[in-house]
């Protein structure tokens, strides 16, 4: 019996920590003379189909804690069409080469995107490998488009690059499920596996089986066959800038599929704005996130303290202008302080003294003092971008800028609301709580002169999340899918680690999704709503129609 065959014999039968794990590693490397301890994906590397279907490990958890594996794609590089903000690097030609618009090229997505020539398709492919080894269930994807203004491409651009992720998860499906089984030793014949994952020509072996693979197809198709697909789209995710998501392109998301809208906002003071050259103004912003917000998508702010022209007492101020201004009130942040990047307007300025970069320390107690203001119904996403401080000049120097709030809020004892700090999957993963001690709470707010409400399952102290719903009443009707008396659902997300589509998991398919669904219909009702209208993952449609929703356009409808 070699290490391999000993070690997954022991992890077929047992749970293990991570601790245990590495005990046992040690102790069995030293009985067969191997000098090298493999890593977890080394060991399921050389499982067979049951062993792999039994093995009790689970490499890096976090990604898949909050119920989805996520797959972030970068468009090809291009230049933004109003030109280059002067704290943005990268896009053709840059300092950094020709890598994506506000990107460096170090990233682990632009990294990924560049190992596969920005091909969507085998981008996918390539993040659904690294999810098997690391066994982790990707059926149920979240998918985001990144890399500068994908909404200014060519149509026929966007229209193949969308139908292209979609196809990649139903072929994926295809090649390796059978019965809702993923066959490995099939998946690892094909990906030539074990093997070095930067092996240039592995990588290239397996882009040519791809390319043969790929074919022709249209977007109405792949999303057609993605919602019954064993590797389905639940959420897609599409960065853009405000002045690139009104009511036209919104349009154009809800076609992809969208239903979570990502805004590069940085900033709503219009002196702040022109200076760093965004190219719109804040009402703008103001209107793009009504419009976008009254077709159901989510609102995802990205924030930027540090920006010229400002300092940290504003910068604060901003930040918490955007939860409490009912003209603003998005439902996710991620806050990137500015970091200074060779070949950008920004470093000439710092160069010439006519810029003082913010500090780590300053960025840290800013996001600290804005979590005192957070309202249960917000999701600090991120604080921080994926950048690697070595591509830096000024600006934040650690990667490490969430464990610098935390340190701020324990010692102040700040205590953050958001969704992120309370989801039972990442706040309370050993956390036992029964059904029956859940408690439903609704919170009623007004945004972007709509009004909404947010529907939740939590412990009767409000400390851990469970499940959430958001209702919308709109401040218009933008479509006709969507009536003046319609609610609009924009989320609904039952939190925990990911399980397979129909399978029973720790948290999900409790029915906890169903019964925020009839708290929002009562509630619709209460208020004399005679149709409910969901914005829906393409391959979340299925679930809606187990409650009596049918597809009416890119929406799932239900009158009441």
């Amino acid at each position: 019996m070699d290490f391999y065959t000993e070690i997954i014999s022991i992890l077929k039968k047992e749970e293990i920590s991570k601790h245990n794990l590495n005990i046992l590693k040690n102790k069995l490397a030293k009985k067969h003379g191997i000098k090298r301890i493999p890593t977890d994906a080394e060991i399921l590397l050389h499982a067979n189909n049951d062993d792999y279907k039994n093995l009790k490990l689970i490499t890096k958890p976090t990604r898949t804690l909050s119920g989805v594996a996520p797959i972030a794609l970068m468009c090809k590089p291009h230049k933004c069409p109003h030109g280059t903000c002067i704290y943005c690097p990268g896009g053709p030609g840059s300092e950094f080469g020709d890598v994506p618009q506000s990107y460096t090229g170090k990233e682990p997505s632009t990294m990924r995107s560049i190992r596969n020539l920005y091909d969507p398709y085998l981008i996918v492919f390539n993040r659904l490998e690294q999810f098997v080894i690391l066994h982790q269930n990707p059926q149920k994807t979240e998918i985001i488009v990144q890399g500068g203004t994908f909404l200014s491409l060519d149509k026929k651009y966007k229209d193949e690059f969308i139908m292209y992720i979609f196809k990649a998860l139903n072929d994926f499906s295809n090649l390796f499920y059978n019965n809702n089984e993923l066959d490995f030793v099939k998946f690892k014949k094909f990906f030539m596996l074990p093997g070095d994952k930067d092996d240039p020509l592995r990588i290239k072996k397996i882009h040519e089986k791809l390319l043969k693979l790929k074919g022709n197809s249209t977007l109405k198709k792949e999303q057609k066959i993605n919602e019954k697909s064993i590797i389905r789209c639940v959420g897609l995710t599409i960065e853009t800038k405000p002045d690139y998501g009104l009511l036209k392109q919104g349009n154009e998301l809800l076609e992809y599929g969208c239903t979570r809208v990502e805004l590069g906002v940085q900033t709503t003071n219009d002196e702040i704005l022109k200076f760093v050259n965004r190219g719109h103004n804040n009402q703008t912003t103001i209107d793009s996130t009504r419009i976008l917000k009254d077709l159901g998508f989510k609102i995802n702010y990205h924030m930027m303290p540090g920006l010229p022209k400002s300092n940290p007492k504003k910068d604060l101020k901003e930040l918490i202008k955007t939860l409490e201004n009912e003209d603003y009130r998005p439902d996710m942040y991620k806050i990137y302080p500015t970091m200074v990047m060779k070949g950008t307007g920004l470093f000439n300025l710092l160069k010439h003294e006519k810029y003082v970069p913010i500090s780590t320390e300053t960025a840290a107690k800013i996001i600290a003092d804005f979590k005192k203001h957070i309202p249960r119904w917000v999701r600090i996403m991120r604080v921080q971008r994926d950048i690697p401080t070595f591509q830096t000049e000024a600006g934040v120097d650690k990667t490490n800028l969430r464990q610098y709030v935390e340190k701020i809020t324990s010692k102040e004892k700040i205590i953050c609301q958001c969704i992120r700090c309370r989801e039972a999957g990442l706040a309370s993963r050993n956390m036992k709580i029964s059904e029956k001690e859940l408690q439903l709470f609704v919170e009623e707010y007004g945004a972007s002169e709509g009004k909404e409400f947010f529907i939740t399952f939590e412990d009767k102290n409000r400390n851990h999340l469970f499940g959430y719903c958001r209702l919308r009443f709109p401040s218009s009707n933008l479509r006709g899918e969507i009536t003046k008396t319609s609610s609009i659902i924009r989320e609904l997300h039952v939190v925990g680690s990911a399980v397979g589509l129909g399978d029973e998991g720790n948290i999900q398919h409790k029915g906890l999704g169903n019964k925020l669904l009839t708290k929002a219909q009562e509630i619709s009702n209460l208020n004399k709503k005679d149709k409910i209208v969901v914005i829906s993952g393409i391959g979340a449609r299925e679930y809606y129609k187990k409650y009596g929703y049918k597809l009416e356009g890119p929406y799932m409808i239900k009158e009441i």
